[in-house]
């Protein structure tokens, strides 16, 4: 298993009833805090209705926390393709990867929220026609010197170029949730997968989709569907033992639960379950993800790797299950017991290191006590001549 990636997908998640400037404020910070705990990166989404998702810019915000961390990488997970001029997100593409120099990461998709693009007079059966035609040009735009000249019926470009070049080799993922079409465009043009709804119910049959469907249209464009661009994205809220992960998700799981259910169009993505019990019992075992112990987050990522045949990265998607000290807590955790059983192992190497220390303990001890009594026989000796 090669070095497995970490980090989340900031959607976010704020119940509606609470300050939005303490939480966007609240969300910067936790940026930091995964940065001082040695996440990879954090995708940070897009939205405009519906009063839970607060983040209505992932560039502006990114770009804001970039000058409060020193390692993380981020990205905007997902910029709404359909919303921009493909010019415009071309270029600030450029501009934010030359302010980071290469932190940043490009992600796209449709569009999450139906009432954001009603608001704007989109329809939803436009939307991943949009997006694939959005990328055609914003891909064309990042990576050929040629200009471009493109129309059609929602933007329209003439000799369109942006006017310097990228600072790094962006890394750039287009969403899939449960259609085709992001597996598709990632395919069409060698990027990564950003499968957000592979840890649903239906995780095992969608992830067999995407990747499929990923790795035949990246053969039939001469591209490459390479795992290691490959990320999934799930829950998880863990603690030093079960009981306190359940007490922790009192605190704010009704509320993701009741906006999935009663509030956002997304039946691609409705969690089940009417009572507390109900709803964190579909988390643990719906394979959508886990609320528990680092052991429990650890056989979920090993679940998935199984059913995916492996992939590059895993992103918790960020929530307000616990109280900021806990959903602290729980990053931490990770952190500390899961990363690095996914990273190298480490654990493997601080076992042989102990195994090698206690083999010559009882030797060495011989030694060490005999070398003591040496040192104060001679000490003695000198004090009376």
């Amino acid at each position: 298993m090669q070095r497995m990636k970490f980090g989340i997908f900031q959607a976010p998640f704020h119940d509606h009833a609470t300050n939005p400037n303490a939480n966007l404020h609240r969300d910067l910070e936790l940026i930091r805090q995964l940065d001082y705990l040695g996440f990879d990166e954090a995708w940070v989404g897009e939205h405009h209705s519906c009063g839970t998702e607060i983040i209505g810019d992932p560039f502006l915000f990114c770009a804001t926390a970039f000058e409060r961390t020193r390692n993380i990488k981020l990205g905007s997970g997902v910029l709404s393709v359909p919303y921009h001029n493909p010019l415009w997100t071309a270029d600030r593409i450029v501009q934010i990867d030359h302010l980071s120099r290469g932190r940043f990461m490009f992600g796209a998709g449709p569009g999450a929220l139906p009432t954001d693009a009603h608001m704007i007079g989109i329809q939803p059966s436009e939307q991943r026609r949009m997006l694939e035609e959005g990328m055609d040009a914003i891909m064309h735009l990042l990576r050929s010197e040629d200009p471009l000249t493109m129309e059609t019926d929602w933007f329209k470009l003439q000799d369109a170029k942006v006017q310097m070049p990228l600072y790094s080799d962006v890394e750039i993922a287009v969403a899939a949730i449960a259609s085709p079409s992001g597996p598709r465009i990632a395919g069409k043009h060698g990027v990564g997968l950003l499968s957000i709804g592979a840890t649903m119910q239906i995780g095992a049959d969608v992830l067999a989709l995407h990747y499929d469907v990923w790795n035949d249209v990246a053969a039939q464009h001469n591209q490459t569907a390479s795992r290691d661009k490959w990320r999934l994205v799930g829950l998880m809220h863990i603690a030093e033992t079960r009981e306190q992960a359940m007490r922790d998700v009192e605190y704010g799981i009704e509320h993701w639960f009741d906006y999935l259910q009663k509030t956002a169009a997304a039946p691609q993505f409705c969690p089940e379950g009417d009572t507390l019990q109900e709803r964190i019992q579909w988390v643990n075992e719906s394979g959508v993800g886990a609320i528990g112990t680092a052991e429990d987050c650890i056989n979920q990522i090993e679940s998935l790797w199984k059913q995916s045949g492996g992939f590059g990265g895993y992103l918790c998607m960020d929530h307000d299950f616990a109280n900021p000290a806990a959903k602290f807590r729980s990053y931490e955790l990770m952190a500390q017991r899961v990363f690095p059983k996914f990273q190298g192992n480490t654990y493997a190497r601080m076992l042989d290191a102990v195994a090698r220390a206690q083999s010559v303990r009882a030797k060495l001890n011989e030694e060490q006590a005999a070398a003591l009594a040496s040192w104060t026989e001679k000490h003695a000796a000198e004090l009376n001549k």
